[in-house]
């Protein structure tokens, strides 16, 4: 499957799941700018998103792809929502989208969940993702 490169500024919450860094931020499907698109990406130039679907499989215990994509979700909305992590208020960034999957119904705001890998171009976003890294990587 080809990636879909996605290019903006926005709020990205950075977090640590098992060896991962990843980025959560949402986009929005018009202009009342809601936020229903949930983009969960891996801080890693090497990358390719798969990684968080088999984590939602093995440590979630998830099969179906759509309970996958709420648990992968759910970790997503909670690093955000404790605030335990970075947030970056106004971080530029490029996605390269390997998964999109639209959910059956609306979850943690979200109807579509995007994955893949995501780099981070300011300098104090690199800072965060090195703050942010699980020990031993």
């Amino acid at each position: 499957m080809s990636l879909t490169e996605l290019t903006a500024t926005s709020r990205v919450t950075l977090f640590p799941l098992e060896d991962l860094s990843v980025a959560y931020t949402t986009q929005s499907s018009d202009k009342r700018g809601l936020g229903d698109i949930g983009l969960v990406a891996v801080v890693d130039e090497y990358s390719d998103g798969e990684e968080l679907w088999r984590l939602a499989r093995d440590l979630g215990g998830r099969t179906a792809e759509g309970d996958q994509a709420r648990w992968i979700l759910t970790q997503a909305s909670r690093a955000r929502m404790v605030n335990a992590y970075a947030n970056l208020p106004d971080a530029t960034w490029t996605a390269y989208i390997r998964r999109r999957l639209e959910l059956d119904a609306l979850f943690a705001n979200h109807g579509v969940v995007l994955t893949g890998r995501i780099a981070l171009s300011s300098l104090r976003a690199v800072l965060a993702v090195e703050m942010t890294a699980p020990r031993g990587s």
